[in-house]
């Protein structure tokens, strides 16, 4: 993620809280809001609830390489991702299913094409 991607300071995910909409999902609660910007900005939280220094980290980590690997939002919107206390100890592709899960449930996922396929876009690598 290029730096104006991401959301910093707490005005930025203090407007994503208040005005915006929330879903929750298994390892994930899920903010969003429109922002009306030609890009997307995320952010990735991980309370202490999540556990010491070292489990929050990796939450975060898990969290963002979920993402990366999920296949391209639309663009206006500030998300955030926080995790649950049951991320804890999970793989990336269970991260990952309840991150997309989030996200198909608030209707931010693009929809595939009649063929079935993912929308034609850049490679992710």
């Amino acid at each position: 993620m290029r730096r104006k991607e991401v959301l910093t300071g707490s005005r930025e995910f203090g407007a994503v809280y208040n005005k915006g909409r929330s879903v929750g999902d298994r390892y994930v609660v899920f903010f969003y809001k429109k922002n009306g910007l030609d890009y997307t900005r995320t952010g990735f939280l991980a309370s202490k609830k999540v556990g010491n220094a070292v489990k929050r980290n990796r939450a975060r980590r898990l969290m963002k390489e979920s993402y990366r690997l999920m296949s391209p939002l639309p663009a206006g919107y500030d998300l955030i991702f926080i995790a649950r206390n049951t991320i804890e100890g999970k793989s990336c592709q269970e991260v990952k299913r309840s991150m997309e899960s989030a996200v198909r449930r608030a209707g931010l996922q693009h929809k595939k094409n009649s063929s079935g396929q993912k929308p034609e876009g850049k490679n992710r690598r």
